[in-house]
């Protein structure tokens, strides 16, 4: 079962995307929160798997609380929530290591998809969102040539990466298993000096391998 902290300051939105999420047996949400600061007090007592924040809230928005959460609980992942398609609020979230950017006029499919995609190692971004982020992440590039270190199967994988695949998808793709690709992901972490997989996919988006 993957447990779901949700965070949103409007009730009918909150319940509307609880009954969407639980459509899907195997997920369930297990904590409701109307602001920032009430969702990291949950998380003190309570485990969860992923927590759902809306970037706009009261007392302490969606960004201040991902911020403390990646702190606190670095394995819960983070999916950011809103109805605003700024791409500096993506960026910022990115930044933090969030694993995923969603609208809130999805659909439950692409709901659900993001939620499990994201658990299993998928950075998810809706094709609005990455279509206003990826030019800004192509902007003043810090490191404008690839690692040289990074072999051609870690260049593939990071390219995988990159797309949002998750470790079976990019096992599937390249005909490895995940237990290789785990490995040759954690070897890229450490060629990198990069934390987690949405600076990975920062990373490939950057230097144009996607």
């Amino acid at each position: 079962m993957i447990k779901v902290l949700l965070a949103e300051d409007q009730v009918m939105v909150r319940q509307g995307l609880k009954a969407m999420i639980e459509t899907d047996e195997e997920i369930k949400v297990t904590g409701e929160a109307d602001h920032g600061r009430k969702a990291l007090r949950l998380c003190e007592t309570q485990v969860f798997d992923v927590a759902i924040l809306d970037i706009r809230m009261p007392e302490m928005d969606g960004i201040e609380a991902a911020k403390m959460m990646r702190l606190r609980y670095p394995k819960m992942k983070i999916l950011m929530l809103t109805t605003f398609d700024d791409h500096q609020y993506v960026v910022e979230s990115l930044r933090l290591g969030v694993n995923g950017y969603m609208l809130k006029n999805g659909d439950t499919e692409s709901l659900i998809r993001s939620i499990k995609s994201t658990i299993n190692g998928g950075l998810s971004l809706e094709d609005q969102v990455a279509a206003k982020v990826v030019p800004t992440l192509l902007q003043n590039q810090e490191e404008p040539s690839i690692d040289p270190s990074l072999t051609p199967r870690e260049r593939a994988i990071l390219t995988c990466i990159g797309e949002g695949l998750n470790n079976k998808e990019i096992a599937e793709r390249l005909g490895l298993s995940v237990g290789t690709v785990k490995n040759q992901t954690s070897q890229i972490f450490d060629k990198l000096a990069l934390r987690d997989r949405t600076q990975l996919a920062i990373y490939a988006i950057r230097h144009r391998l996607v």
